[in-house]
């Protein structure tokens, strides 16, 4: 069988490493926001060529982190409109509602499956204050021109870089640099992933990093002394120790996961298959290589049969989620389609090239 995503091979090429560093955590009895933690937070700003990184529990807090953030800071007003891709994680959306702002969801562009500045300006009302960008399956957002809509209209962008981490766009800036903020996730499946929950959130703007790192912590950077009404969003200390240690690989696993996904674009020939678009640049780091295929059910079958496992990523979109049916205001028709007929192949950077190969073969057999 070869699996979707082999999580115990990934995180096998670290074995010894994380035995290393949990004896050294056991020995500290540091356990919550000690020098893991903060030494993740230097590297991975670092990494991502922004001053500042904030180490939160998990990619949906740090989201909703931002927009408190911003909210604390009187930037932002409850009420105020977030426009946010449609076809996105339900996290996505969660983040925006949950502090009392408004998701206003709109269908990407068919060959990218994001946003684009020109289905962005169609949306944009008064009451607009922010643009929630999502680098879907690993491939950035076109952010040029949507930034200069963005300072035409006053409005912050954030990224939301959970699937995107490293991908670099075509003038050398990294996913996390190319907005007022973003947001990411290291979810064990991610390009870079924990062996649990964990997240941080990246910017270069000290003030709204000061105040995430207060609510992050009840609402104050002292302890039993605060200053804002917070929560408790932490990245766990053991979490940050294992992301320091997988950091150092990210880039030749987003090689390989490139590599991989220019075998399957070059491979793959079968009509009935819709390959993603990629410009073969750096600019996608295939968290997720995602095809389209009309009869999904039956691919999906029949991929099984000949021992391939495959994933949906996502098959319900955010509006048609019992919780968020009211956010569809308008036809969604693109979103839709996207969620209907979208498969994940297998990707990873532990793939042998055997199982490419037998992909590529029992695809073209389809």
């Amino acid at each position: 069988m070869i699996k979707f995503l082999d999580l115990h091979k990934v995180n096998s090429r670290f074995h010894q490493e994380y035995h290393e560093v949990f004896n050294l955590f056991l020995e500290s009895a540091n356990y919550v926001l000690g020098s893991q933690v903060s030494n993740f937070e230097e590297n991975f700003a670092n990494y991502c060529g922004s001053k500042y990184c904030v180490g939160v529990s998990n990619g949906l807090d740090a989201l909703s982190l931002i927009f408190k953030g911003y909210l604390e800071l009187g930037v932002l007003a409850v009420g105020d409109e977030v426009i946010v891709p449609a076809n996105t994680f339900i996290a996505s959306v969660l983040a925006i509602g949950a502090v009392g702002l408004k998701p206003v969801l709109i269908d990407p562009d068919i060959e990218t499956y994001n946003i684009s500045a020109f289905s962005i300006e169609k949306h944009i009302t008064p009451k607009t204050k922010a643009i929630l960008v999502v680098h879907l399956y690993g491939l950035l957002v076109d952010t040029e021109d949507i930034n200069k809509l963005a300072k035409k209209h006053n409005l912050i962008v954030v990224e939301d870089a959970a699937q995107a981490h490293g991908a670099i766009n075509k003038n050398g800036v990294k996913a996390g640099n190319l907005g007022d903020a973003a947001a990411f996730s290291f979810y064990p499946s991610k390009n870079l992933g924990a062996l649990g929950d964990a997240g941080g959130v990246v910017s270069n703007n000290s003030i709204l990093i000061n105040t995430i790192k207060k609510l992050r912590n009840y609402g104050g950077t002292t302890k039993y002394k605060y200053e804002i009404q917070g929560v408790n969003n932490r990245l766990d200390e053991i979490q940050a120790a294992f992301l320091n240690i997988k950091l150092k690989l990210l880039d030749a696993d987003n090689k390989k996961r490139r590599e991989i996904a220019k075998q399957y674009l070059l491979g793959i020939d079968n009509m009935k298959v819709t390959l993603p678009s990629y410009d073969f640049t750096n600019n996608h780091v295939f968290y997720a290589f995602v095809v389209l295929v009309d009869h999904r059910s039956e691919f999906i079958a029949y991929m099984l049969e000949n021992k391939i496992e495959t994933l949906i990523h996502y098959p319900i979109p955010p509006h048609k989620q019992l919780p968020l049916a009211h956010l569809q205001t308008r036809p969604l028709p693109i979103t839709e389609m996207i969620h209907d007929k979208v498969v994940s192949l297998p990707i990873s950077p532990v793939m042998e090239i055997d199982e490419v190969l037998k992909v590529i073969k029992i695809i073209n057999q389809y």
